[in-house]
């Protein structure tokens, strides 16, 4: 088997494509092609295709979770997903995620306290901020740390419903619907009925 041609293609990330006069062809990353040492002319054993694609395989999953992660923080977990749904294979994307782990370029607890963060900022309560930790795949043993930095809801709450009521006194079907939306946020019930409170009478707005 002979390497016949070696071409530039539009590939985004780059990749090369590797022809072989037997006639398959092969995307390649540069990264990979150096490290088989690939050359146009170059004379390979017929056997030596499987090893080209293990390693084809493994430097995509690489370039894929090193992108991913540039993109956002994410878990280990996630990041593994994530590459599976891309395309990986389930040994690829483990391998690149213990690469980057072991270049400390990954950190589950660092992520969830982020996502604690990027919570808080949107105005969440507890409860919304536990489904964003479920959905990013955070390791369970890492939610109590995290959720604990969360601060008391009141002034989320009130910013909301300032901006909900503009300073208007909320009527009963006002004051339901503002519910609805708080508890959608992930706020509790009780928190949302404390600061109901500051803007409309119990006994008028609250039917038990």
């Amino acid at each position: 088997m002979r390497v016949e041609a070696i071409e530039q293609t539009r590939s985004p990330q780059g990749k090369l494509r590797v022809r072989f006069d037997s006639g398959e062809s092969l995307l390649m990353l540069p990264a990979a092609i150096a490290e088989l040492g690939l050359y146009v002319g170059m004379e390979l054993p017929a056997a030596a295709m499987d090893s080209i694609k293990e390693t084809c395989g493994a430097a995509s999953a690489k370039e894929r979770a090193v992108r991913i992660v540039s993109a956002a923080s994410v878990t280990k977990r996630e990041l593994q997903h994530r590459l599976v749904q891309k395309g990986e294979t389930e040994e690829h994307a483990a391998q690149a995620v213990q690469w980057l782990d072991e270049l400390h370029l990954l950190d589950d607890r660092n992520t969830a306290a982020q996502i604690v963060q990027s919570g808080v900022a949107r105005g969440y309560g507890a409860a919304r901020i536990r489904q964003m930790l479920y959905e990013k795949r955070v390791p369970r043993e890492l939610w109590d740390e995290a959720l604990a930095e969360i601060p008391p809801q009141d002034d989320a709450i009130d910013t909301f419903l300032q901006r909900r009521f503009r300073g208007k006194t909320p009527d009963r079907l006002e004051c339901k619907r503002a519910t609805d939306a708080l508890l959608r946020r992930g706020h509790s019930w009780e928190d949302i009925r404390r600061a109901l409170s500051r803007y409309a009478s119990e006994e008028e707005f609250f039917e038990e």
